[in-house]
């Protein structure tokens, strides 16, 4: 047993922190309850909740599906490792998440897409990049989203409480499997819009109470620099030497790893760091963030949700405000952790590390459970349990939806072009099983990943710079084509691979201390720069092609791209026929009477009133005649009542539900306040540079 396991073996949850958690539990199953029975009869009503949500509950949402339990893992031991220049992921996506609400989700609207993959169907026409994109978001997903929450959020239960693993992981992903199958996408976003409350409440309570540990911010910045935030391995290495006194070998190579580095508050580092260097931060990962804040599913269905553009750019407002906290509310804990419990968090010797933590590379990810186990009071505990629940679950449950989104609109569409909507409703839960049972499977294998956060950054710069830089060119530019776009992904996607596999091929990077044996090509040029010369390679290739082969038609790409978002006229998509007939429709009686067109839509929409009266008819004797558990599996999937034959989802989006109009008093006040939030998190960028 590790020395952490012994600690949280001896913390026992108080009967306040039980109340807590129930209370937790309570109020978040019912209002998962209460908006499941929102736009769950319908397909546009399940996954992107009717379009009917406003700003608060956008932003809300899309903060809490970015926040997850790794976060708090994952930036607080980065905190504790190596200071604030962590915190640069966290303020960058405040200015990308800006450029989603004004440049990109204005073209999405009027597309009138469900997916991302769907607009690049409009886009380019043809299949094949749809397919490939869909299948490539569905597979991200799993084996690095849902398995980064998931470890973060074991290490979480096991290291501060005690818990069994298996049993609080598999109960947390069935709950939030709960709310997405049973309520889509309106559940997952009036459940976010609960747990962010409860998110950032419990962390300022942990963070206060930290920095009185401590003197304040003041004591932060007089002691991590110095002596009080090494172990004691280390101090005594620095005493032997200044003493004059002979080392061995081993304190030699692995003393220093315990001092901290002093640009530790500082944002921008050296051009050649091994962490985080500068021209990677302004453009590797300002490419990486464009694609998860702009293109990926889990993101842009939240802001498609909104009412109208108005409130989809002032939710990426409130969320860019809310991407100022975690700086404060977790990289700064984790820091005050590694000073509070340097022989803990900040151990250098792996020895010691392995008796701690059970791993030889480090324990700075305990640096948010210890202060958990250690700082809290009762009841304070629970709601630190309910924190961690929130961001695990509100994550799990944004990936959920979106992934069965794509899978359901994108795949099986394609594999059964007459599917229903009924069909439809039911694959999309059914796939979410799918993906728990795949989730689970995969526990055990990202329980023995040490550098889970690289990890997942280096997939993210060998995958993700190719679909960015595709997005970037067919939203901004219409020359580009499908042979290009289609080429560029997959030159992106050869030249990611060999890069992934060439360095996983080496196992993980060498823990500090220890020579570095990879080739200089892996071991000297970083995944974010790595990126950058990625995202470049397809930008070159996408436009060659393009300029070498035909041009798409204008008709094809009204309103299909930044340029074009306001032209008017019928767009007719990629591959359909269009109407010879451009002469008024009329028809004939009887008596040979030409009858005007108004009374035939007038008599079409009788029709269709009086056939919804009769399937709706048909559906309650249907329900009526079923045994009691079909009725209950089909209460459940939101298709009580629903006919089978339905085909609501191949209907086109409501034309107001593709207006990017906005009231121009309220357009001002988002405008206002998107400067506001840029100029606060340019102070924070250039106080801590």
């Amino acid at each position: 047993m590790t020395i952490l396991e012994d600690l949280a073996a001896k913390s026992q949850l108080h009967w306040s922190d039980y109340i807590v958690l129930i209370a937790y539990f309570v109020i978040v199953i019912g209002v998962g309850i209460w908006s499941s029975c929102l736009n769950r009869g319908s397909v546009g009503g399940y996954f992107l909740a009717g379009r009917n949500m406003n700003w608060v509950l956008v932003g809300a949402s899309l903060f809490a599906s970015n926040i997850g339990s790794g976060h708090f893992i994952g930036l607080a031991g980065s905190g504790a490792a190596s200071g604030v220049a962590i915190s640069i992921f966290e303020l960058s996506a405040i200015f990308i998440l800006l450029l989603l609400g004004w440049v990109f989700v204005p073209v999405y609207i009027t597309s009138g897409v469900y997916t991302m993959p769907e607009y690049l169907k409009k886009r380019f026409g043809g299949e094949r990049i749809r397919v490939y994109l869909a299948v490539l978001a569905v597979i991200l997903y799993v084996f690095t989203k849902v398995s980064a929450d998931l470890f973060a959020g074991a290490v979480f239960i096991e290291q501060s409480l005690g818990w069994n693993i298996w049993g609080a992981i598999i109960a947390l992903l069935i709950l939030a499997m709960v709310f997405t199958i049973g309520g889509g996408l309106s559940a997952v976003i009036w459940t976010d819009f609960v747990q962010v409350f409860i998110m950032i409440i419990g962390a300022f309570v942990l963070m206060v109470i930290s920095f009185t540990r401590i003197g304040g911010y003041a004591g932060l910045e007089e002691k991590f620099l110095g002596p009080e935030a090494w172990p004691n391995f280390t101090r005594q290495y620095v005493d032997m030497v200044e003493a004059g006194q002979n080392v061995s070998d081993h304190m030699e190579t692995y003393a220093k790893c315990g001092m901290t580095n002093q640009n530790a508050f500082h944002l921008m580092r050296r051009a050649d760091d091994s962490s985080l260097p500068w021209p990677g931060i302004m453009f590797g990962l300002t490419i990486s963030s464009v694609w998860y804040w702009c293109s990926d599913q889990v993101i842009v269905q939240r802001a498609l949700a909104a009412k109208n553009l108005v409130h989809a750019k002032a939710g990426t407002v409130l969320a860019g405000s809310l991407k100022l906290l975690p700086m404060f509310i977790m990289v700064f804990p984790g820091m005050i952790s590694r000073l509070l419990y340097p022989e803990l968090v900040a151990c250098a010797d792996p020895d010691s590390c392995k008796e701690i933590c059970g791993n030889p590379a480090g324990c700075t990810n305990i640096a948010y459970p210890l202060l958990v186990v250690k700082l809290m009071p009762n009841g304070a505990r629970g709601l630190m349990l309910a924190v961690m629940m929130s961001a695990l679950m509100s994550s799990l449950t944004s990936i959920f939806n979106s992934s069965s989104t794509i899978f359901t609109m994108d795949i099986w569409r394609r594999l059964r072009k007459n599917s229903s909507d009924m069909e439809l409703m039911i694959v999309g839960r059914v796939f979410v099983l799918a993906i728990v049972a795949v989730s689970i499977a995969w526990i055990p294998i990202i329980q023995n990943i040490s550098e889970l956060f690289h990890y997942i950054q280096g997939i993210t710069s060998f995958l993700a710079p190719p679909v960015c830089a595709v997005y970037v060119l067919g939203i901004l530019w219409k020359r580009i084509n499908e042979q290009g776009a289609f080429w560029g992904l997959m030159v992106g996607l050869v030249v990611g691979m060999i890069r992934f596999i060439w360095e996983f091929s080496y196992g993980p990077a060498p823990p500090c201390g220890e020579e570095d044996t990879r080739h200089p090509l892996i071991a000297n040029v970083h995944y974010l720069h790595f990126g950058i010369l990625l995202f470049g390679i397809v930008v070159i290739v996408t436009i060659v092609i393009s300029f070498l082969t035909k041009p798409i038609d204008n008709k094809h790409l009204i309103r299909l791209t930044f340029p074009s978002r306001f032209e008017e006229g019928e767009r007719i998509d990629i591959g359909e026929t269009e109407s010879t007939d451009s002469k008024p429709k009329v028809g004939v009686n009887e008596e040979g009477s030409v009858i005007p067109l108004t009374e035939i839509n007038n008599k079409e929409e009788a029709d269709v009133q009086e056939a919804d009266l009769e399937g709706q008819e048909d559906v309650t004797a249907r329900n009526a005649s079923f045994p009691w558990y079909k009725k209950a599996i089909y209460w459940i999937c939101g298709v009580e009542n629903m006919t089978s034959s339905s085909h609501d989802s191949d209907k086109p989006v409501e034309e107001a539900d593709m207006s990017i109009e906005e009231d121009p008093r309220w357009s001002r006040w988002t405008n206002f306040s998107a400067v506001v939030v840029m100029i606060a998190a340019a102070f924070v960028w250039g106080f801590y540079a």
